[in-house]
């Protein structure tokens, strides 16, 4: 693996840890895709750093069980909008 993205994959780690973000906002923080960021987080990160992984899938799975809760506030919020609107 070359050096760049062993790099990169250290910051995309401890950007999610020390902020909690989900996938989305680490990608929209660096400015590459979701896919780059779940790709480098759950597949490379682990022959990089072991213990940092364990760290970053813990937090991962944590956003994952509580994605249809964000889900629902933000359809909540989207229709309270409209209506307030009228």
């Amino acid at each position: 693996m070359q050096q760049y993205i062993e790099d990169r994959i250290i910051e995309l780690a401890y950007y999610t840890i020390e902020t909690k973000a989900t996938v989305r906002e680490t990608a929209l923080k660096y400015g590459i895709s979701k896919s780059t960021v779940h790709k480098d987080l759950q597949d490379r990160l682990p022959y990089v750093n072991k213990q940092l992984y364990h760290a970053v899938n813990e937090i991962l799975m944590t956003n994952k069980s509580e994605r249809h809760i964000r889900g629902g506030l933000a359809t909540r919020q989207k229709y309270r909008s409209i209506v307030e609107a009228m």
